[in-house]
């Protein structure tokens, strides 16, 4: 089963992509910031994972490059969420090493279709 770590400082935002994912067939664990991402990363090992941009303590982004930099979390594929779309905003979640960048609001298809979409480029490289 595929797992996913999912970073995203707002619960009903968290739960919600939870049960979405849990629904769709996905392992998911949550934590609520970005340092916590990198822990659980780092301890566990996930196919892929969700990351808010905004969030307490880390975000998204210093997340992202941090996980990049590890040799054992380099290759997991990150997805961002968030409500910034502006090009820039987008483009420095690219920079930062992430495989897509999701806007908040998003249906539940768009988001499991995303992650799939992800999950099958990493598989083929």
């Amino acid at each position: 089963m595929t797992k996913i770590l999912i970073a995203e400082d707002d619960q009903d935002i968290r739960e919600l992509v939870v049960l979405t994912l849990q629904f769709s067939g996905f392992d998911v664990v949550s934590v609520e910031d970005g340092s916590l991402a990198v822990e659980k990363a780092q301890a566990q090992s996930f196919d892929l994972i969700l990351m808010d941009v905004r969030m307490p303590r880390m975000t998204g982004y210093e997340a992202c490059r941090r996980l990049k930099e590890m040799d054992s979390t380099k290759n997991i594929p990150i997805i961002f969420l968030s409500a910034k779309g502006q090009e820039q905003e987008i483009q420095t979640g690219l920079n930062a090493g992430a495989a897509d960048y999701i806007l908040k609001p998003f249906a539940p298809d768009t988001l499991v279709n995303t992650i799939n979409k992800v999950l099958n480029k990493a598989e083929t490289g």
